[in-house]
């Protein structure tokens, strides 16, 4: 990249995520299907949004684009003002690399390869050294739930605890922001909370920004923003007056397993 986002400090007068005009066709002529169609969005950076619409509303498409795992067909997107769309292929993952984290539906881990090695994956891309990536992993899967289980595999792991460990990969380096596609799809209610909890912490107390697709309306309060997608647009923008905080009590305790 040619050079890094501009710090929090100096960029305080932008939005950590800008859209301006985004559409996203795929195909071309009668066969086209316009998946985005002129999205205007600003996050601001320690926002924890949540991002709702019925399948094909194109929130998944918009989450790709915010991710930089996909470019818009026409439009803007600008990250603490950088015009993401301008970046090389391989800008695009050095910025994934060093700012972004990701929770997606499915697990996406290694299958021969230990939790431990699964959530150090990140660090050891960032150079990170052994006891250092160590240290951070270990912390990382004991904030979801899953200290003692650092040498199991995959598939000595139930779906909910291998769900647990792409969170804890996700969150492991502290991203400035966390993109997270139906993050306790896998879980029980009582995992699913203590995962909610954990994402409110990391927004509230590390200043992450998240933004979070669900279709589940129980999920979506938890965040103080609320963006619904219809067709391919923005039907709906609003703040959420009454966010579902965890008791201090629960936070607690959710930051003690770290």
């Amino acid at each position: 990249m040619n050079g890094p986002l501009p710090p929090a400090a100096t960029a305080a007068a932008m939005p950590l995520i800008r859209l301006r005009g985004v559409c996203k066709r795929y195909g071309s002529g009668a066969n086209a299907l316009l998946a985005l169609d002129h999205v205007d969005l600003d996050v601001a950076e320690g926002e924890f949004v949540a991002i709702m619409g019925p399948s094909g509303s194109g929130k998944s498409t918009a989450m790709n684009i915010l991710g930089c795992l996909d470019t818009p067909t026409e439009g803007e997107y600008r990250l603490r003002g950088r015009p993401v769309q301008q970046l090389s292929r391989d800008e695009r993952a050095l910025l994934r690399r060093r700012h972004l984290g990701f929770i997606f539906q499915g697990f996406n881990l290694l299958a021969r390869t230990s939790a431990q090695d699964n959530v150090e994956l990140p660090l050891l891309y960032r150079g990170e050294g052994a006891a250092q990536r160590h240290a951070l992993a270990a912390r990382a899967l004991a904030a979801v739930g899953l200290a003692g289980w650092e040498q199991h595999t995959p598939a000595e792991l139930s779906g909910g605890q291998q769900q647990r460990v792409a969170i804890a990969r996700a969150i492991v380096t502290e991203p400035s922001l966390l993109l997270a596609d139906e993050p306790t799809g896998n879980l029980d209610t009582q995992r699913s909370r203590e995962i909610m909890e954990l994402l409110v912490r990391l927004n509230l107390e590390h200043g992450i920004t998240v933004l979070m697709v669900t279709h589940a309306p129980d999920l979506a309060l938890y965040a103080r923003r609320i963006v619904r997608f219809v067709d391919g647009r923005i039907a709906g923008d609003e703040i959420n007056p009454q966010p579902v905080l965890a008791s201090l009590a629960s936070l607690a305790a959710v930051a003690g397993e770290g």
